[in-house]
Parts: C-alpha cells; structure tokens; sequence
C-alpha cells in the first residue's frame, strides 16, 4: 500500500511540475475534463501602455498559437517592451507612412501600434533586420485567422491581427524575454 501511495505521489508531482514553466506560445495538451479558462479582464476596448523607454525597441519574433480558451500572438523584442496602443480599427488597413491600403483577412481588425520599435536597427551602418520572420502570414489557431505588419515608420512599428469576429482580448508585457503578449478569447 505505501508503494502504491508513493507512487502517486511521485505521478501528481510530475503533473504539477511538468504544468509549469514552459514557452508562452506553446500549446498546453488538450483536457476534456477541464473547461477552458476565461481570460480574467479580457475587453474589446483598446489597451494601451506609454512605455517605460526612451530607447527604439528592436522586434526578434512574431508568433502565434492556440490555447484552451484563447489564441495568443506574441511580439518579442530584443532588450525591452516598448509602448503600445492595441485596438480594433475599422478597414481599410493604412499602411505607416504611405497610408496605402493593406488588406488583412478577417471579421474584425486589431491594430496593434508598438512605439518605440523597429525591425530593423537603424543604429547599424546597413541597418540590419532584427525581425527576419514572414511580414504576412496565417497561424493554425481558432479566432486569429492573419497577423500582417502594416508599417515601420518613424520609430512606430505596426501589426495588424486580422480575427473571425470582434472578440475580448488581453494585453500582457512579460520579461526575459521582452515581449507583448495579447490574447484573444475563443469561447
């Protein structure tokens, strides 16, 4: 009988420690006796933060995945999080700069204003990309069908996250690394 104790110990330990941690775009592994979490504050108004930097914050990654409950896209930058404005915006799409239109696949839009930021390091001679990923492309989750990169202009970078439908979302700065983390409702 005490082994038997013993090991489910050792297994409900595993649980909970194998719960922990992790990438903040992996996908946890599907439950059919958990319901999907809410996403506690989750709005359809804008968020927005001014930023606690003077300094261009430089974009390295642009991701998405599918959660229970909720899709989560992730701008992540080189040292710091900067500014942000995150909003739903009718279309058409302007791009930074030019103002031409940009077409973003979707129901709804959800702009996503970073400042200051840059892909590239304009402090560098030949100006390297720091975000060498795709500036259009369409993850594998349930609401977010695009996310598009509308402009760098300016010190003002700009993504728009083309979804279903206008849905609640959550606006999260986490550090090490430095990232923007939104999560949009999918129930």
């Amino acid at each position: 009988m005490e082994m038997i104790v013993r090991a489910l110990l050792l297994l409900a330990a595993a649980v909970v420690l194998g719960g922990c941690g992790g990438k903040d775009d992996e996908v946890p592994a599907a439950s059919t006796t958990t319901p999907a979490p809410t996403l506690e504050g989750a709005t359809t108004e804008p968020a927005s933060w001014k930023g606690a930097s003077t300094e261009t914050e430089l974009l390295t990654d642009v991701r998405a995945a599918r959660h229970p409950g909720y899709d989560r896209v992730v701008f992540e930058f080189r040292s710091g999080v900067p500014g942000y404005d995150v909003r739903y915006v009718e279309p058409p799409v302007r791009a930074d700069g030019s103002g031409a239109e940009v077409a973003v696949t979707g129901g709804a839009v959800l702009r996503v204003r970073m400042e200051p930021a840059l892909d590239a390091d304009l402090t560098q001679e030949s100006a390297p990309r720091t975000y060498i990923g795709p500036a259009r492309f369409s993850p594998e989750t349930a609401a977010v069908v695009e996310i598009v990169r509308t402009g760098g202009f300016e010190a003002v970078l700009t993504w728009a996250i083309g979804i279903d439908a206008k849905r609640p979302f959550l606006v999260t700065r986490l550090d090490g690394p430095a990232r923007i983390v939104i999560d949009i409702s999918t129930t």
